[in-house]
């Protein structure tokens, strides 16, 4: 990335409509400052019905990840793992350090550390490695037309868990809180098109939860930054991660 351009951000989370929950807000915002997106999933979503089986919800899925990838104008990459299977491994690290060579992002957006589920935090733990990995020139993806090395380790953030909170109940502060106010309303868009998830949880909870959810905890964040809705994050500031805060200059000025 020269002074001139815009970074380059890749958003990769466990499942579908994951991101479009954490951080659609923001990546609608980057998208309209010229930068490059793009979105990743772990998984199709393969367990995500009661009815369907695991093939057939996983297409279903697939097909409404990239309808919300379209109304942002940007790619959709599913990388295959299979819900509730998501492993820490050598191979799942191969894997996803591929994707990041091919895409080439400044900016990496991920699951957070802590979450309620396993595969959220084993997402974490491989994307964190693989952002390392991939730069190193001797590791070795193993894949049959392998993209060049990394020049440098992408930027690291980490979206919210979950209702904001680690496995205690206790609040998971962010680094900062980014205003998606005006976004809000594509943001719902983007979250509408994972009918699949949307319609089992009317029928369910018997209201549009699914939507209203995400509505409630954008208001709780902007709340606390004086606007009406907001998506929090967190810096991996770790050795040896990039220092600065190019999503927070971005988004926040500085």
């Amino acid at each position: 990335m020269t002074n001139t351009q815009q970074p380059r951000v890749l958003a990769i989370h466990a499942h579908p409509d994951d991101i479009e929950i954490l951080c659609a807000g923001a990546l609608i915002r980057l998208k309209a400052l010229g930068c490059h997106i793009e979105f990743a999933t772990m998984t199709p979503g393969d367990k995500g019905s009661a009815e369907l089986g695991g093939e057939e919800i996983a297409a279903v899925r697939r097909k409404e990840a990239r309808k919300s990838a379209d109304i942002l104008g940007v790619p959709y990459h599913c990388l295959e793992f299979r819900d509730l299977e998501i492993e820490v491994t050598h191979k799942s690290k191969q894997r996803v350090s591929e994707l990041l060579r091919r895409v080439r992002p400044d900016i990496v957006i991920t699951a957070p550390p802590v979450d309620y589920m396993s595969d959220h935090e084993a997402t974490c733990q491989i994307v964190r490695d693989s952002c390392f990995n991939a730069a190193v020139p001797n590791y070795v993806t193993e894949q049959w037309d392998p993209a060049p090395v990394l020049e440098h380790i992408p930027h690291l953030y980490y979206v919210d868990p979950i209702e904001g909170v680690d496995w205690f109940g206790n609040l998971v502060p962010p680094d900062f809180i980014v205003d998606v106010s005006s976004e809000m309303e594509q943001k719902l868009e983007m979250l509408a098109c994972h009918e699949s998830q949307r319609a089992w949880l009317r029928r369910q909870h018997g209201m549009d939860e699914y939507l209203d959810s995400c509505r409630r905890w954008g208001a709780a964040r902007g709340e606390s930054i004086g606007t009406a809705y907001g998506e929090g994050f967190r810096k991996h500031a770790g050795h040896p991660y990039p220092h600065g805060n190019p999503l927070k200059d971005l988004l926040c000025g500085g």
